[in-house]
Order: structure tokens, then sequence, then C-alpha cells
């Protein structure tokens, strides 16, 4: 990414903000792509984990950023949410 931050100040305004590096930004960012992913699909973490050949532990670990989705997920992710159904048939 051109320009993109470095870190994130936390709101001095705010007792309970922190700062983010740009690590944990980027994390973030891809944690809110795989959920809204799997949400849009209307799939509970262990449906979408079952239908597309993702360990559940996994797939909740990147949704709550607990660890980062590298990005070979985060393309089969896009691609699962643009074709959903070839994506299930092809793994199954």
């Amino acid at each position: 990414m051109k320009n993109a931050p470095t870190a994130l100040s936390a709101d001095p305004a705010d007792p309970e903000d922190f700062d983010v590096s740009a690590q944990g930004l980027d994390r973030g960012q891809r944690a809110r792509m795989i959920r809204q992913t799997r949400t849009t699909l209307g799939l509970s973490q262990a449906e979408f984990a079952t239908r597309f050949r993702v360990p559940v532990g996994t797939l909740r670990d990147w949704e709550q950023a607990r660890a980062t989705a590298p990005d070979f997920a985060v393309a089969y992710v896009r691609v699962i949410g643009r074709h959903p159904d070839i994506v299930a048939r092809a793994v199954a």
C-alpha cells in the first residue's frame, strides 16, 4: 500500500484506546474482510470452516485478529466471496 500509515496513535481522549502498529492495522483489515465475507454468505464460523476446508480454530484466530491471515488465505477468501458455490464444489 502506498502511503500506508506506519502506526495509529491512541486517542488521548479515550483511556481505553491504544497505539496500533502497521502490522496490527493490516491484521485487523484482513480479519474484517474475512468476517464480512463469511457473514455475507450467511454462514457461521463452523459452517464456513466445514464448507471451505478451513480449520475452525484458524478461522476464529483470523477473524478475531489473534493471528494474521497469510496472503494465500486472503486470496482464497476473496475467491470464496466471488464464487462460493464453485469453491465449495472444488474442495468437496
